[in-house]
């Protein structure tokens, strides 16, 4: 029995930027893949109401609202869902708080298909893709911005329950920005314990994406 095709929710209030991210999901995907395109919030709200997606990819700057309001009621629907942010250039509160509110990754409408196709690819098989650009921002910004959500992270996670040596371990490698898949080559756990031990951190540091797994664990000390 054949598999399902994927589906992909692409919200952007560019037509032409539209039309270009459909045209790379088709060459990477093929054109069996199912599109379902959005120009505002309320529009992607009504698509994403009674659908599961493979992936979503959003803008943040929306006619009728902001991006960040549609990756957190997308998160609350489904956790595991890649969460792309593909935008220009904004301010990097604006990006931490699509982050916060769920994002796996951030990528600029400026970089070529082919980048963006790869980074693509990358989210599917587990990784949290960020711009080099936009890393560097942030972390130019690191100490304004995220000392207050880092001592928020860490009396949170105070309340937690301690990561487990092999969690810190998986940890440590989903910084890097390495895949479940690689992952487990790299552990050699199969990629299915890879997931579990990931989903118990999320857990544990009360996220939904490995970016906030990976931010957590920087402001409670886990990683250096």
């Amino acid at each position: 029995m054949d598999a399902s095709p994927e589906s992909f929710l692409v919200v952007d209030d560019e037509p032409a930027l539209l039309a270009r991210l459909c045209r790379i999901l088709r060459g990477s995907h093929g054109k069996d893949a199912v599109l379902h395109c959005a120009g505002t919030l309320a529009e992607a709200k009504a698509i994403a109401a009674n659908r599961a997606f493979t992936m979503a990819l959003v803008d943040l700057g929306l006619p009728d609202g902001n991006g960040v309001e549609l990756i957190g009621w997308l998160r609350t629907r489904a956790a595991e869902l890649p969460i792309l942010v593909i935008s220009a250039w904004s301010t990097e509160e604006m990006i931490l708080d699509a982050l916060r509110a769920g994002a796996t990754g951030y990528l600029l409408k400026e970089r070529d298909d082919e980048e963006i196709a790869m980074l693509l690819r990358t989210a599917l098989k587990g990784g949290a893709p960020i711009d080099p650009f936009i890393a560097r921002r942030i972390l130019a910004a690191t100490d304004v911005a995220r000392a207050p959500v880092q001592r928020g992270v860490a009396a949170s996670v105070a309340e937690q329950e301690a990561l487990s040596a092999r969690e810190v371990q998986i940890l440590e490698l989903v910084a890097q920005g390495l895949s479940n898949l690689e992952i487990a080559e790299r552990t050699n756990l199969s990629r299915w314990t890879v997931a579990s031990h990931v989903k118990s951190i999320y857990a544990k540091f009360a996220v939904h994406s490995r970016t906030a797994a990976v931010r957590a664990g920087r402001g409670s000390g886990v990683l250096r």
